[in-house]
Parts: structure tokens; sequence; C-alpha cells
């Protein structure tokens, strides 16, 4: 069988898994009912589905004429850059989608970066050409810029080019939407362009684990492509672990993709991207072999985490009370299963019971945060701190590029913020041909990781939501010293109680509050943002005292504001380091690490933290 393995990669929100939308209908897949009439098909995941990104690759494939298609698609977003090293490992070449307006962006160099060195070979394809202001030749001369960049050799560098609208599921070799029927020419350009795998199916087996999954029948999921020999369900295998040791194993299911699901084999040969059961210890980028000749394929590297946060046990008045998995061990055994399947995360055991995560990024960690929330789970988490290392006897921190596009009238308060971080500007470049309402401003920066937490919320405040942010991770640079703190302090809730109307509105001028009438809290619990520095105690459960006398016009002038609802990414960006974030299935808390005032002003006077 002619087979075809092609990664789609690209920048977050370019289009990736409608244009993978695209190539499943219009090649006639069989689908589920339940995908019948859904968009983003691969996106199956709920977490997925409500922020419009894709977390985890998957895969699918298509038959075109007499050739067999390997569909993977990848995650766009930086922190989960894991995931993209290790299933490039499975193609031979990939689709570089390019939005036809924005042109490469932070992650689009990323993905490249390492599918150049892995050589595969890449066609371009630059999607959304159906958008108002596309710089379709603009766009193109850019990404070849960027594969110079990038080392990339002729061949590689003068990549075939393919215009297209995901969402429309047309493509054409020229940037004309009216010349465009179908999305053929994608097809085509793969078979001509994408080489077929070179594996010999002559050869010992060897099988490079990509990706795990999980079956409540048949247990772990082995899932990669075959480099070389044939795997078959009546032979054992030899299982080589990251450390070398080998270990004798039984297949009980072999499983090749069809379309979005999976059919069970007996045999497959090299070439073929596949899914076994059996091995019981398998992880990812371990090999499987053949019994006779037993050999090691290279270990997937993968890059180190740049972030990490305290995750401990709910200790809070309300601890136990909204979770149903909420003990030391149950928590300790569900972050230990996540590295089981996520290679970019590790956990640490430390001596006072609590666990140290560390992950690519904030959104990395808040993921798992939501996952385990959804699951059941019931925890707090400190806040996020950055990983340093000492090299040549000096601290460095990660860097960040940060690529920021703003309205030009917007400019001048981000690039200001930026200073307070002590931001480098890199690049500024203003983009007349961009909005209909004015002209946008592209900003480039180089700042440390740890100055860039709790940045997100600040721009979408100073640009009115019409900011957008990109970052993705740059070097290890010495440490500038510098320690970015909360300008503001917070609102401290005084007693426990249910918040009362007459209360939040005696101390709403104080600042801004995070919490409505009606809503239980306890002592301790930070119930709004002070407008100045320091912490200050309020008492939201203070009720009106009633008596039999009335003045004319009484109650009528209460106006009460709105309250900011603080989701898990807001209050993981919001919190310092006296304060935790609660986690409970139900809600999202911020609270003080130590609830009684008098006691955390003793243990800060005596220099306890």
């Amino acid at each position: 069988m002619n087979i075809r393995n092609v990664a789609i990669i690209a920048h977050v929100d370019h289009g990736k898994t409608t244009l993978v939308d695209a190539l499943l209908r219009q090649s006639h897949t069989e689908m589920g009912k339940s995908d019948a009439g859904q968009e983003a098909i691969l996106d199956s995941n709920e977490l997925e589905r409500e922020r419009g990104i894709t977390i985890f690759s998957k895969n699918a494939s298509v038959m075109y004429k007499d050739t067999k298609i390997n569909i993977i698609d990848t995650p766009g977003h930086a922190d989960f850059g894991g995931e993209v090293e290790r299933v490039l490992s499975m193609a031979d070449g990939a689709l570089l989608l390019v939005d036809a307006k924005e042109g490469p962006m932070p992650q689009t160099r990323f993905v490249l970066r390492h599918a150049l060195k892995m050589g595969l070979k890449i066609i371009v394809v630059v999607n959304k050409i159906d958008k108002k202001g596309v710089r379709s030749e603009w766009v193109q001369g850019k990404t070849f810029d960027l594969f110079v960049e990038l080392g990339a050799d002729e061949s590689t560098a003068f990549f075939p080019t393919i215009y297209a609208s995901g969402r429309d599921g047309v493509a054409g070799y020229e940037p004309d939407l009216v010349k465009m029927k179908d999305i053929t020419p994608i097809f085509e350009e793969i078979i001509k362009y994408i080489p077929a795998p070179s594996g010999d199916p002559e050869k010992p087996l060897q099988m490079l684990v990509s990706n795990i999954g999980k079956d409540n029948y048949k247990g772990r999921i082995a899932i990669g492509k075959i480099k070389n020999g044939k795997i078959l369900l009546t032979e054992d295998v030899i299982h080589i672990n990251r450390e070398g040791v080998q270990k004798r194993a039984k297949l009980t299911s072999i499983f090749t993709f069809k379309g979005l699901t999976k059919q069970e084999e007996k045999e497959a040969f090299a070439g073929d991207i596949v899914s076994v059961t059996g091995i019981s210890d398998v992880t990812i980028g371990e090999t499987i072999a053949s019994l006779e000749n037993p050999i090691a394929l290279p270990l997937i590297s993968i890059e180190e985490p740049t972030v990490k946060m305290v995750f401990l046990v709910n200790d809070s008045p309300f601890g136990g009370h909204e979770g149903d998995f909420k003990t030391s061990s149950q928590i300790r055994a569900r972050l230990y299963k996540e590295l089981e399947t996520d290679v970019a995360l590790k956990v640490e055991d430390n001596s006072d019971g609590t666990w140290t995560v560390s992950g690519r990024g904030e959104l990395h960690l808040a993921i798992l945060i939501e996952r385990m929330r959804r699951e059941g789970y019931e925890f707090s988490v400190s806040r996020p701190h950055v990983i340093n290392k000492t090299i040549d006897g000096k601290i460095h921190t990660p860097y960040e590029k940060v690529y920021i596009d703003v309205p030009e009238e917007f400019s001048g308060v981000v690039i200001q913020h930026m200073g307070i971080r002590h931001g480098k500007m890199d690049d500024m470049s203003i983009n007349e041909n961009s909005l209909p309402a004015g002209r946008q401003v592209s900003l480039e920066f180089t700042v440390s990781t740890k100055e860039l937490i709790g940045f997100r919320g600040e721009l979408i405040t100073d640009t009115k939501g019409m900011g957008i942010i990109n970052t993705a991770f740059f070097d290890y640079l010495p440490d500038d010293g510098f320690e970015r703190e909360r300008d503001r302090g917070s609102m401290i809730a005084y007693e426990t109680g249910e918040t009362r109307l007459y209360g939040l509105v005696n101390v709403q001028d104080q600042g801004q509050l995070f919490v409505s009438p009606a809503v239980k809290v306890y002592k301790g619990q930070v119930v709004g943002q002070n407008s100045r520095s320091g912490d200050m105690v309020v008492n939201v459960c203070k009720e009106k005292q009633l008596s039999n006398m009335r003045s004319k016009g009484d109650g009528s002038a209460e106006h009460f504001n709105t309250p900011k609802v603080m989701g898990l990414d807001d209050a993981l960006e919001y919190i310092d380091d006296t304060e935790l974030v609660e986690v409970t299935p139900k809600s999202i808390r911020i609270r003080k690490v130590i609830l009684d005032e008098v006691e955390a002003r003793r243990k800060k006077s005596m220099g306890i933290k």
C-alpha cells in the first residue's frame, strides 16, 4: 500500500483543525453520527472546544486514489511544544499553515525549526485566503525568509505553495478564491512532494513509541510509526525502555487508523502508524523491537520545563466540601499518572507533603489544573515561578520573545508597561493595511519569563480587549536580579459567612471586588483587589442593622458595581507569594496562605515564610 505520513503544523489559530475537517470530508471519510455536522472534528476534548485550540495531538487517515494518507494534527500553542516534538517523529513531511494576513508567527518558527531539524519535506499552505486584507505575496516572502533564517537547504527552501480557505474547503495554486473548486490540490501535492516512508519491511522490527493512550478494556496503548520490519499479532516482541533494559512482551491487539476510527489488524508493515496494546509499562520515546534482533531507536529528546508551581492538599475552611478526590494520596496518584502521557511535565515530592509540578508555561500547567478539577479533584496551587539554571557559576533565568499586535492608539501604554517589566524592544512596525478602524502596530520584545507572568490580563485591560499577544521561549540569559511585585494589595474577608449587599457596597470604593452578594466566604479569603499597595481586611458579610426609623429615600441611592469574575487563568496571574488558588470542581477561590491576619503579620516580622 502507498503511504504518506503528514503532520499539520502551524501557529495557534491558523486553521489546522479546520483544514483537517475539509480533508476528511472531501475524501469521503466515514464519520460517526456525532462528528457528521460538527466543526473541528479532531478537537474532541471539552477543553479544546471551549478554548478553540488544539491541546492533544490526534491521528486520522484518509484514502486518496490508491494512497493512504496518515494525518497528524498537532497543537499550535508554545506551551504544548512537547507534544509537537514527539509526534513529528511519526511524519515524513508536513503541511505548514500560515495565515494569509498575519504571516509567520512565533509558533510558526518553533514548529518549523523542529520539522527542519528532523529533515521533513514541507508544503506551505497559505490559509484563510478568504479574509479581508490578505497579503499573500508578502506572506510567502516572509515564510521564505523564515526558511532561510532557520538554515533550510536549497531543496527545502524552495517549497511548493498552495493557497487555501480551510473554512470553505477549497485550495489552489494561485491566491484567487474564484478559481478554487475543492481541496484536491493539497492531496495532489502531498502525493507528489512528500516522500513515502523509508522503512524496509524485510529488516527486523523497530517501532518508536511517540504517543500513549489508554483503553478501559485493553489497557495501555502505544502509538507510533513502524520504522522497519513488520509487526505480527502472533509473534512476541522486545520492549526496550529508556534505560536500555530489554523485556519480552506479547501484543494483545494491533490497530491502524482508518478515518477517525481504529481498525483492528493481524499485522502491519514498515511506514504505517499503528497503535498496539499488551505492554503495560511502555512509555513515550521507547522502542518495540523484534525478538531475534532487538535494536533500540534514538530516544526522543524534549526541551526542559521553564515554569513550576506547588500543588498541595486543600486545607481551607471549605476544604473537602466540593471535591470527590481530595486526599494527599489521590492527588499524588493523579499527578504521577499525568507523567505517563505528558513528557514535558515533571513532578517532585516535597518533604512537607506538597508537590512541585514543572511545565512548559503557565497555560501548560493551567490546562492540567482545569482537567483535574473537571475530573472531581480538589486542591490548592501556589503562584507560578520560573525555573532558573546555574551556568558557569552564574544564575540564568528563562527569557521569552513577546510579539504584541495592538491598535496604534494603545501602543504607548503597552510600551510603557513592558518597560516597567524591563522588556527590551527588538522591533516595531506599523501595518497600514490592517484595520478598517485604524493602523495596527506590531511590537517585538525580549523579556524575562518571571516578569512576564501576569501581563496578559494587564494587556487586555490596557487595550480594551483589542491586543493580541504571542510568546515563545527564547533562551536562558543571566538573571538581571529584578523581581516583579504586584503594585496593589488584596481585600481580605474579615470573617466567615455569607456576603451581603450592604457590606459589599460599603467597601466597593476601596478597590475591585471579586465576589457578588449571597456568596459564602471564609476568614482570610481574598474577595477583591485593593486600590492601593498593601492588604486590607474588609467586612463583606456585614448586614444593615434594621430599626423602626426610616429616612426618606433610604436605600434608593445604593449602587453595586459588577464584580470581576476571576477564572483559573486570572487567579494564577493575580496571586503573589502570600496567596494560593483554591481549586474545586465547583469553585475557584483566592486565599491567603496564612488565613489569620495577626498570625501572618507575626510570622512576617519574624522573617518566617
